[in-house]
């Protein structure tokens, strides 16, 4: 019986995760358990699991009295978010550029390839978690030249506590006109050109304009839905 709640809590977690990241619920929405147990066929306490378990991961938050919402995007905390990635993640690439090897580059360039053979946008019109899968990889394999555990440690743990807004850069922001292939091209190339100036600045544009996009839509006073 225990197994059976804990893989039904894993299906309604995995199916909320996903909602979350397409921008279906969208942030600061109320997550009512009343609401969803019926939609997912499952008790409240299969929910409540569930979005525990979310909210361990930052992606929904739980209030006394209120109950789970979406996690609610902060301007505040996406400016000191993005200004620390821009620091750290800018300063593991240049070390990289300096001191990666031929085993780095070949990674890099694999990555790459691997990414541009990833369509973002699967059949059904949503995200493609795959992409977003080979994405990660691409950005880790520019860092993982750098020569450092503990900065790339550092470097990746921020990434992490940037996925919600990576996801979001496209269906919440709407920011569809973006040359993102472009921008990932150029940085290879800049990187396997050993030029970290140009590397580091073209990774500085590439994660600011990732905020920028949500930056307007906290800007428009988007309010949480009830």
């Amino acid at each position: 019986m225990a197994q059976t709640k804990q893989t039904r809590a894993g299906a309604v977690y995995a199916a909320i995760r996903e909602e979350i990241f397409q921008g279906t619920l969208t942030p600061g929405q109320r997550l009512r358990l009343v609401e969803l147990a019926a939609r997912f066929g499952v008790s409240q306490s299969v929910v409540r699991e569930a979005l525990t378990r979310l909210s361990e991961q930052d992606l929904v938050v739980a209030a006394p009295q209120q109950g789970f919402r979406v996690v609610t995007l902060s301007r505040a905390h996406l400016d000191e978010l993005t200004d620390a990635r821009i620091e750290i993640e800018s300063l593991v690439l240049r070390r990289s550029v300096v001191r990666g090897d031929i085993h780095w580059e070949s990674e890099v360039v694999a990555a790459h390839h691997r990414l541009g053979a990833t369509p973002p946008v699967r059949a059904d019109g949503l995200q493609n978690d795959d992409w977003f899968a080979a994405h990660e990889r691409f950005h880790q394999a520019l860092l993982e030249g750098c020569g450092n555990d503990r900065l790339l440690a550092v470097a990746m743990s921020l990434r992490d506590a940037a996925t919600v807004y990576r996801r979001w850069s496209v269906p919440v922001a709407h920011d569809v006109t973006r040359d993102v292939a472009g921008e990932h091209r150029a940085l290879m190339d800049a990187a396997l050109a050993r030029d970290a100036d140009t590397a580091a600045a073209l990774l500085a544009a590439h994660l600011d304009r990732t905020a920028a996009a949500l930056r307007a839509v906290v800007e428009d006073g988007a309010e949480p839905a009830a």
